[in-house]
């Protein structure tokens, strides 16, 4: 295995959180400060009733969102992050990231159908070290583009990060030529290829493949960019934009292709699906 990353036996279940897991947990609304418990904002797919701003959204209740029931089969979840760098207390946040999301790694990716087409689907949980990118997500990006060129299949990325992850240094900020090589040959393949921007996408995941889909879609709201807004004031010393980084402002100015709401993103990406792809009806497990 790659310098960094760990081989564990691979786990061929992804179960949803039950209610009564979701109800331990407890999301609070980034804008009005509300705190629900996780159930109470699964049914609302995380959008905060008191004033409308989008929650964050794990990786698997995210699956349940947008994939047609009992079509999902994950794939490289013996991919996990070791600690290549010895830095100290970083197995400590890993575990605890763990705990906390749900998942092995801060991507979740693998095959299933989205209105009966069948696509390679990645989800960046925020719940897990903010979806920051080191190595085991990175190589978990690039075997997902791999794979999906080997069976012809189309790729939906659902993108969240805070950026390279520190903890691994100069390892983490390889992913983003590593990913992008993967997305190229995918794209070489003619094979569709769709990001989803959700609340915040910076940092390299921005600068590789969160920014290279044949359609780059976001959810309202969401912060975009690459380095943070106070970081360029700093530096430019220029006052930004109103607005600024925001899915709102990068869509008036061309570098996303539409905003599309929680409630309609599953009838968008079949949509999208139906027009670039052919359909796929195969057994996931056939190659």
């Amino acid at each position: 295995m790659p310098f960094g990353i760990k081989k564990r036996k691979e786990d061929q279940s992804l179960q949803a959180r039950t209610k009564a897991e979701l109800d331990h947990l407890q999301v609070t609304c980034p804008k009005c400060n509300t705190v629900y418990n996780g159930s109470d904002a699964y049914d609302r797919l995380y959008i905060c009733p008191q004033c409308g701003a989008y929650m964050p959204m794990g990786a698997k209740e995210r699956l349940m969102m947008v994939l047609d029931n009992t079509t999902f089969t994950p794939w490289f979840e013996d991919v996990q992050t070791s600690n290549p760098l010895n830095t100290l207390g970083y197995p400590e946040k890993i575990a605890a990231a763990q705990a906390k999301s749900g998942c092995s790694e801060a991507v979740t990716i693998g095959q299933g159908r989205i209105g009966g087409h069948e696509a390679v689907i990645g989800v960046c949980d925020p719940n897990f070290m903010i979806g920051s990118m080191g190595r085991a997500m990175g190589e978990r990006i690039t075997l997902a583009f791999e794979r999906a060129v080997e069976r012809r299949l189309p790729v939906i990325l659902f993108c969240c990060s805070g950026g390279a992850r520190m903890q691994e240094a100069i390892l983490s900020l390889m992913q983003m030529e590593k990913t992008s090589a993967a997305v190229k040959r995918h794209s070489d393949a003619g094979l569709f290829y769709c990001s989803v921007l959700t609340d915040p996408t910076m940092g390299g995941v921005t600068a590789s493949f969160a920014m290279e889909g044949d359609i780059i879609l976001a959810e309202p709201g969401a912060t975009i960019g690459f380095a943070g807004s106070r970081v360029i004031e700093q530096t430019t010393s220029r006052q930004l934009p109103k607005g600024f980084q925001t899915a709102e402002f990068l869509l008036e100015h061309g570098f996303v292709d539409a905003i599309v709401h929680r409630l309609n993103q599953r009838e968008t990406l079949a949509f999208l699906l139906k027009l670039h792809g052919k359909e796929r009806f195969h057994d996931s497990d056939s190659l």
